[in-house]
């Protein structure tokens, strides 16, 4: 197979699947806007090809000599979505579907689409009685979810004889990246261990949850570059490790912890907050892929304490380990400098098509 082109690859899941593909062979370009900077390649930085650009304005330069488009881009959690809905819609929704677009035009027979189980979430809606299969009908509420379901069904229906587009739904994903980051729930619970000797179970921990180690993840992106475009064509699947209430990975968390030699304790919290809860079914991948994920959640924890060591890592509290507070920092320092742009906004310079609909602020 030829380049890849990873938009996104310096992020936390990039920053794996990148290793992971030059470790067997390929060749590698990404693409990122270095939001985080590029911390997250530098240990193969002189092996891949890098440019800076925004994912809303990526051209046929940046898919030439490529055979294999994986689009990890755009804003990856629910609070950054929610901070900057419209931002959000742009890169997870439009700029997903233009990429798509643009790599058919230009002879690209594959992409790869990465989105959420978060699309089966309710809102706080009873949840279903048994986990959701990727056939089940979807009506997600939040701006996340929301727009990673836009972005599935603008680039499956380009779906042809030349054009191989595959959508990855990913559980809750843990564990070590060189682009760390502490906002996710296995890795809140380890640093907060770490950090305060506590792991903190809100509304008691009783919500479902999939989960899935971010080496998985990077292992069932290759698994969709290497498959037959037959088995992949306009598909959707599902990706977890297996479905845990947040109280029993919380417990799993802690007693290997403790055999780690590493003491803390469990609190409950019952205060409301928003509750996400769901399960899915991952029948599909172990069927059509022969994908079964390999990382129990006690060896994630093991490689994520193993490596925080290593990496120095383990300064909990810099915001550059939170998605959120760090793009929050950014834009606090724009507007010191005086800028009337958003860190948000397509940089000066980098302007996108006209069709992608993006508005500037104070246009």
């Amino acid at each position: 197979m030829g380049r890849i082109l990873v938009v996104g690859g310096a992020g936390y899941v990039g920053a794996v699947l990148v290793q992971e593909l030059l470790e067997r062979g390929y060749a590698v370009r990404v693409v990122d806007r270095l939001y985080f900077g590029d911390e997250g390649l530098r240990e193969v930085r002189d092996r891949c090809e890098l440019v800076a650009r925004d994912m809303r304005t990526v051209g046929a330069a940046e898919l030439s000599d490529t055979e294999a488009v994986v689009n990890l881009g755009g804003l990856s959690n629910d609070p950054t979505a929610e901070y900057n809905p419209r931002a959000n819609f742009e890169m997870n929704a439009l700029a997903a579907e233009r990429l798509a677009r643009l790599a058919k035009e230009h002879g690209v027979r594959r992409y790869v689409l990465a989105s959420s189980c978060s699309i089966y979430d309710s809102g706080g809606r009873e949840e279903s009685d048994r986990p959701c299969s990727e056939d089940d009908p979807v009506a997600p509420r939040a701006a996340y979810a929301t727009s990673k379901l836009e972005a599935e069904r603008r680039v499956l229906a380009l779906a042809d004889d030349t054009f191989c587009p595959v959508v990855l739904r990913k559980g809750t994903v843990g564990g070590f990246s060189p682009r760390m980051r502490y906002d996710l729930v296995l890795n809140t619970f380890v640093k907060d261990a770490l950090d305060r000797g506590e792991i903190v179970l809100f509304y008691g921990g009783e919500m479902w949850r999939p989960v899935v180690d971010v080496r998985d993840v990077a292992r069932a992106y290759i698994a969709c570059l290497e498959a037959p475009e037959q088995a992949l064509r306009g598909q959707i699947f599902n990706l977890a490790y297996r479905n845990v209430r947040i109280s029993e990975l919380g417990l799993r968390v802690l007693e290997t912890l403790r055999e780690l030699g590493i003491r803390c304790e469990v609190r409950p919290d019952y205060r409301y907050r928003g509750v996400r809860s769901y399960r899915v079914s991952t029948a599909k991948i172990q069927r059509v892929l022969g994908f079964t994920p390999l990382v129990s959640i006690e060896d994630s924890v093991r490689h994520l304490v193993q490596e925080i060591e290593r990496s120095r890592t383990d300064d909990f509290h810099n915001p550059k380990y939170y998605n959120l507070r760090w793009l929050q920092l950014l834009e606090e320092a724009e507007r010191i400098l005086g800028r009337t742009t958003s860190i948000f906004d397509v940089p000066v310079g980098n302007d996108p098509p006209r069709h992608l609909g993006v508005v500037r602020k104070g246009s």
